[in-house]
């Protein structure tokens, strides 16, 4: 009797499983060129990179030869590097300024663009075609040809003048900026585009009904507007980190590059310079979000 009851069971899960396999294997067969590339593309290249970061990657007779060194590359990136930490410190600054600025510029735009008026659909296209076209080789010849400067810095000594009001400390990352600002200008395409569409998630009755209570535009602004945009601040704000933080013209990146095939470095070292500017950008990151979630809970989101 136990034998035939074993027997049943086993029938049963049998033909759950084929149940199951049956209304899943369609899913996993889609699923699989994307797991394949993943695995292939992404997976292996960054545990690769990982595994590097603690060897000695030396190339000899066409083969990788590895010594396991531990964290003994991330302490010569802090101890003894005189360039990378300089390079990553001066970008960081550097960011830290660009970033708040294309938030702005992009947010003002967007409400503005928002607005109902006379060729509202070709402006918009104007402000995201440098998307399509500023591709990163594009962005790297135009650069090269000094596209990406403004000549009236250098023709009215915008430099010295700032030098003198703020001093030489401050002065740098804010010329870095304005030498900057046909990227802040490029690089808000996509932020203008979801502001535009957050816009459109805030019910036109909610300005009805605060208007007719006797709201001002510029109260509507900050009781209604600014809460719903919350959200798409911090989506925006996690896109340009991104976005920035892998510009094709990135010195640290480049650092990055050059150390990969010097002699003297190697692949491991470069693994390890790779690791860390990833860990201050995911640090990065964790605090925009952290401050768009307080900031969403303690002034509300309209839904």
């Amino acid at each position: 009797m136990n034998s035939q009851k074993e027997v049943v069971k086993r029938q049963r899960r049998g033909g759950l499983w084929r149940y199951r396999w049956n209304n899943y294997k369609n899913g996993y067969l889609f699923m699989l060129p994307w797991a394949i590339g993943f695995s292939v593309f992404v997976a292996f290249p960054v545990g690769w990179s990982l595994f590097n970061s603690f060897h000695n990657v030396k190339l000899r007779g066409g083969d990788f030869q590895y010594e396991f060194v531990g964290l003994n590359n991330f302490r010569r990136i802090l101890m003894e590097d005189n360039v990378y930490p300089v390079e990553l410190l001066l970008y960081f600054q550097e960011m830290l300024l660009i970033i708040p600025l294309i938030l702005f510029f992009s947010f003002i735009v967007s409400l503005l663009l928002n607005q109902k008026f006379a060729g509202r659909g070709p402006i918009r296209a104007i402000f995201f075609l440098p998307v399509i076209f500023a591709t990163g080789q594009v962005l790297m010849e135009l650069f090269g040809q000094g596209a990406g400067e403004l000549p009236f810095i250098e023709q009215y000594n915008l430099e010295g003048l700032i030098k003198g009001y703020v001093g030489a400390q401050l002065a740098d990352p804010i010329m870095g900026v304005l030498g900057k600002a046909v990227i802040i200008l490029w690089y808000s395409g996509v932020q203008i585009l979801i502001f535009i569409a957050g816009y459109q998630t805030i019910p036109r009755t909610v300005y009805e009904a605060i208007r007719i209570d006797g709201a001002t535009p510029w109260e509507s602004f900050w009781k209604i507007t600014l809460p719903g945009m919350i959200p798409f601040i911090g989506l925006n704000a996690v896109f340009t980190i991104v976005d920035l933080f892998t510009f094709p013209m990135n010195p640290v990146m480049e650092q990055v590059s050059k150390n990969m095939f010097d002699v003297k470095t190697g692949y491991g070292y470069a693994s390890a310079q790779a690791w860390l500017y990833f860990a201050l950008i995911l640090l990065l990151l964790g605090v925009a979000l952290l401050i768009a979630y307080r900031s969403t809970l303690k002034r509300g989101v309209y839904r």
